[in-house]
């Protein structure tokens, strides 16, 4: 009986191997299908705002690479209140379509939003951060952490700045 136990164990993680292997096959084939689909389209996506579940899904599958233009902003000093926005922009350096499944913020204050489609390979996409200021004051630093199908798998961006009470 405990072999006829371990022969099922083990069919039963090949079938879970074979079913990994074959949605990340799948995943690719739809990015790939979207950027035919959508030419020129796919580096200037809509963003949209990003939920933040509790733990950002890691892509399963090839692996591209991402280049920052510029991984920290310092939006310099800004009044309390104020809403700072910078895009942060990326290039896809890899021969794999580039998705990006999550970007969050340590701070509710501090609101990214990441593109919905895949950008091609050579393309190049944005990040969006929104920075609110109310109710905050002194030296600012708001990490956003970007997962995608890239190696590693996150990487960061931030923006930093100072933020002064108003006087009254």
């Amino acid at each position: 009986m405990k072999s006829f136990a371990s022969i099922l164990f083990l069919a039963f993680g090949l079938f879970m191997v074979a079913c990994k292997s074959d949605s990340s096959s799948e995943a690719r084939d739809q990015a790939r299908e979207a950027l035919e689909s959508t030419p020129g389209t796919a580096a200037a996506g809509e963003a949209t705002p990003v939920t933040t579940p509790s733990t950002p899904a890691i892509p399963a599958g090839p692996t591209t690479n991402i280049q920052w233009m510029e991984d920290e902003f310092d939006f310099g000093t800004v009044q309390e209140g104020e809403v700072v926005t910078h895009v942060f922009k990326f290039k896809n350096t890899g021969s794999e379509p580039l998705i990006v499944t999550d970007a969050r913020s340590t701070c509710g204050c501090t609101v990214p939003k990441k593109p919905t489609d895949p950008v091609a390979p050579g393309e190049t996409g944005e990040i969006s951060v929104e920075f609110n200021s109310r109710g905050k004051s002194g030296t600012q630093s708001k990490p956003v952490t970007i997962t995608a199908n890239t190696n590693p798998a996150q990487t960061k961006v931030t923006l930093k700045g100072e933020v002064v009470k108003k006087e009254g």
